[in-house]
């Protein structure tokens, strides 16, 4: 969009008209804590560098980043920030919480047999924090009136469908939260016009589990959520909000419950924007049925091949002006970003949606 420091400018006095919303599975999770702050400080990490620059060119005016990771006094968030400003993206507003990985439990969750693994914390992590996410917004936040819903039990859904024979226990399904990362409801207040709430979260990807498909289960449980909220299971009922981030499923393709995403984009209280690219649409994989075009995420052919798992969804009163997937096409200018191979700055691809009110 190009508005820098005129749209925090109009962030102190009210809704910037259109405001762009991006969301970003970028890979800013390390192997271990303080690491990311390390490689941002450092500013030598070609991923990071490539990561800043695509989020610069793209110039959202609210960031959500699913794979990024956590600390408690949000050191690496701030030094990011600074980064960004750095590069002409100046984000004065931000909001992260402790996502599961924190919360390591005494319990078996994965039925490996073994205490104390990563998969045995509350969302999968190597360390607490892990695999986090963040906000970063040119509006303000009211961080009073957020929500987080990262505590829900999987089990407290209603209609949740844990895998069978109390996989791997029954007391590991008693203490088991639903969010692999987390679930929240961000409140964004521009100072003249109504507040709206961000809908954030980054879901597991539907493998890396057994027959008991524990990941695809929790992965379509994680999305339903969402559906629960919108239907008042949890107090406030969102009115205008946006939804933004990592579902890991394609509403098509791949190894998830891709029926659940399709019914959830035709749900009548939000809409799909469909953001395309020309850069996804010229790496169609020849045995997925879903439009090449639509894909958010560049993986190898057949493992699981290019998929559309990263989304910004509106609720109806707002109106989409413009909305699109930052994959340029080869010959593209702009395709330098991503380096030679395309994944200088990973596998996903940065989705943004251009949104006003009437």
């Amino acid at each position: 969009m190009g508005a820098g420091l005129g749209l925090i400018l109009a962030a102190t006095t009210g809704l910037a008209d259109p405001i762009r919303v991006a969301t970003f599975a970028a890979p800013l999770s390390r192997d271990g804590p303080g690491l990311l702050l390390r490689d941002i400080l450092k500013g030598d990490d070609p991923g990071i560098a490539a990561i800043a620059a695509v989020i610069a060119h793209a110039d959202p005016d609210i960031l959500i980043l699913t794979d990024f990771d956590y600390d408690a006094d949000q050191v690496a968030l701030a030094a990011f920030a600074d980064l960004l400003a750095q590069s002409g993206a100046p984000y004065p507003h931000r909001f992260a919480r402790a996502p599961n990985s924190v919360w390591m439990t005494d319990l078996d969750l994965d039925g490996d047999g073994r205490l104390g693994g990563a998969a045995d914390r509350q969302g999968f992590g190597f360390f607490a924090g892990d695999n986090g996410m963040a906000v970063l917004s040119r509006l303000p936040i009211d961080t009073g009136a957020s929500v987080d819903l990262s505590d829900v039990l999987w089990r407290d859904l209603a209609g949740a469908t844990l895998p069978e024979d109390d996989f791997p226990s029954a007391e590991a399904q008693a203490v088991q939260r639903l969010s692999s990362s987390g679930h929240w409801i961000v409140r964004i207040a521009p100072l003249d016009d109504p507040p709206f709430d961000l809908l954030v979260y980054a879901a597991t990807p539907p493998v890396f589990d057994g027959p008991e498909d524990l990941n695809g289960l929790r992965g379509r449980d994680e999305l339903r959520l969402w559906t629960a909220v919108l239907d008042g299971a949890f107090g406030r009922v969102p009115d205008s909000f946006i939804l933004a981030g990592n579902s890991n499923l394609d509403p098509v393709d791949g190894d998830g419950f891709a029926g659940a995403m399709a019914d959830f984009l035709a749900a009548p209280r939000l809409q799909d924007p469909a953001p395309r690219s020309a850069g996804a649409a010229l790496a169609p994989d020849p045995d997925h049925r879903g439009d090449p075009a639509l894909d958010t995420a560049d993986w190898p052919e057949g493992e699981p091949g290019n998929l559309r798992v990263s989304y910004v969804l509106p609720s109806v009163d707002w109106t989409v002006s413009g909305a699109g997937v930052f994959w340029p096409a080869p010959d593209d200018p702009a395709a330098v970003l991503l380096g030679d191979d395309g994944l200088a700055a990973g596998p996903h691809r940065l989705v943004w949606v251009d949104l006003r009110r009437e």
